[in-house]
């Protein structure tokens, strides 16, 4: 009877909050229940090779020798069989690895990017894909981010793997409002890792589906469209912007983006993942990637 009971009552069965339920089933009909089930399975520990540092083979080997088994994943990721603290796996104080998403490891392989070209991670902390980026090229990059003290862990990271330098500035400021910050020159490529309703990582944040509001999303949604908007006109002709955020709902990422290009029709869109749901073949967070290029 007990099941029974449960059975109509979706917020019981499902452990999310009705509202949730329905947006996840509107939008993945095929996939919806499977999304629900993953948000309640652990997730798995990824680890980034800093490669400034060591190769991912190396880093395999060396976690190999300490007893820990890792498999590939991405281009520079691995995949701990277990979870563990991070200062019990090699390599943590030398920088040789950051924990990352396989998701989330994307964004940097996606943007094009040639060393000395200006960059702006426009919505940088913590700093993990900040990081990425500096690993595989010597940008003149500005992190910006609107927390003063999610900022400090930027530069905390930055300074764990090697990758602090003249170039790399870090600025406390609102991405929507580039009058209080920007001076004037373009950016080469532009990540706008944009804030969201983090409906993609609720299997490391279980807390997160019952702390959103249903017109959280809507909130989350125009705030979005008010930093895209005011970051393109900030990249120079012939650049790319990388729209990301770890949302499965269309609201903050497909949607969005559509609305985006019919707002800016001479925005050309390149190939990129476009919504990535949680599990899948990499076991990676929920995510979405759209990539823009502004014509020369």
């Amino acid at each position: 009877a007990l099941h029974t009971a449960l059975a109509k009552q979706p917020e019981a069965a499902w452990n999310h909050p009705d509202w949730w339920i329905a947006t996840v089933r509107e939008a993945w009909p095929d996939d919806w229940q499977t999304i629900l089930a993953s948000a309640d399975q652990p997730p798995p520990m990824a680890l980034r090779a800093n490669v400034r540092r060591i190769g991912r083979d190396a880093l395999r080997a060396r976690l190999g020798e300490a007893g820990l088994d890792a498999r590939p994943v991405g281009e520079d990721g691995l995949i701990l069989d277990a979870p563990r603290p991070v200062r019990d796996i090699p390599g943590y104080a030398e920088g040789w690895w950051s924990v990352q998403d396989p998701s989330a490891q994307r964004a940097a392989r996606l943007l094009p990017l040639q060393d000395d070209m200006r960059v702006l991670d426009a919505c940088a902390a913590p700093g993990g894909k900040t990081a990425h980026l500096l690993e595989h090229h010597r940008l003149r990059l500005t992190a910006l981010d609107s927390d003063a003290q999610r900022l400090e862990r930027v530069g905390d990271n930055l300074r764990r793997l090697g990758l602090e330098s003249a170039d790399v500035s870090l600025r406390c400021a609102d991405a929507a409002r580039p009058a209080d910050w920007w001076d004037g020159q373009p950016y080469d490529a532009i990540l706008a890792d944009v804030p969201c309703t983090a409906s993609g990582v609720v299997r490391r944040h279980p807390d997160i589906r019952w702390l959103r509001r249903a017109d959280d999303l809507a909130r989350t949604a125009a705030l979005q469209a008010r930093i895209a908007d005011a970051l393109w006109p900030l990249l120079t002709p012939g650049g790319h912007l990388l729209y990301a955020t770890c949302s499965i709902f269309p609201q903050e990422g497909e949607s969005q983006v559509r609305a985006f290009m019919d707002r800016h029709p001479e925005a050309q869109r390149l190939p990129a993942p476009g919504h990535i749901l949680p599990g899948g073949p990499d076991d990676g967070d929920g995510f979405y990637y759209a990539l823009l290029r502004k014509p020369a």
